[in-house]
């Protein structure tokens, strides 16, 4: 498969595909500088919002912080992945091989739902 020549991922988002970080700023090179100032009132928002109001959504849990948020997710309406962050320093830990994407698709259909096209 070609790689993308840029980082734009608008065509997961017109296929309904929300990302959605725990922090959503950070300073340079100071991971987890904004952890503290209250994105994750914002995140937990949002995330409690879309679990109360949808169903059948696949949340993607990448990461400690990521997985704390599972907390606000009912899983009998909805179905939750869960590994390591997909970062070069934690990927190895249990992102690379967790299909999470061909899962994804698994459950979609299962539900009736379109699958994702993932290529970009």
């Amino acid at each position: 498969m070609e790689r993308p020549k840029d980082g734009d991922l608008s065509k997961w988002a017109a296929e309904g595909v929300f990302l959605l970080n725990a922090s959503l700023t950070v300073r340079a090179a100071e991971p987890m500088s904004h952890a503290k100032i209250g994105w994750a009132q914002f995140t937990d928002a949002v995330i409690k919002k879309i679990a109360e109001e949808k169903e059948h959504v696949v949340f993607l849990l990448w990461g400690k912080f990521a997985q704390e948020k599972a907390a606000f997710i009912d899983e009998t309406k909805h179905h939750v992945l869960k590994a390591a962050h997909p970062s070069p320093l934690s990927a190895h830990a249990g992102f690379l091989g967790c299909q999470h994407f061909s899962k994804t698709n698994k459950y979609l259909m299962e539900k009736g739902i379109e699958p994702v096209d993932w290529k970009l």
